[in-house]
């Protein structure tokens, strides 16, 4: 699991928005970017390329 302070510092790569956890998935809260980034092992792949 994510721990909750790192989520409070992260953003999302692509348009700097906050982010959240849903689904095991970082989610962009952007409603135009809306990119949803995996976690591997509990590490957090915040690569544009990878998301989805």
């Amino acid at each position: 699991m994510i721990d909750k302070e790192l989520l409070a510092i992260l953003a999302c790569p692509a348009c700097k928005a906050d982010i959240e956890l849903k689904d095991n998935r970082i989610c962009c809260t952007n409603i135009k970017c809306g990119k949803k980034y995996p976690i591997r092992d509990g590490i957090p792949v915040m690569l544009i390329d990878e998301a989805e």
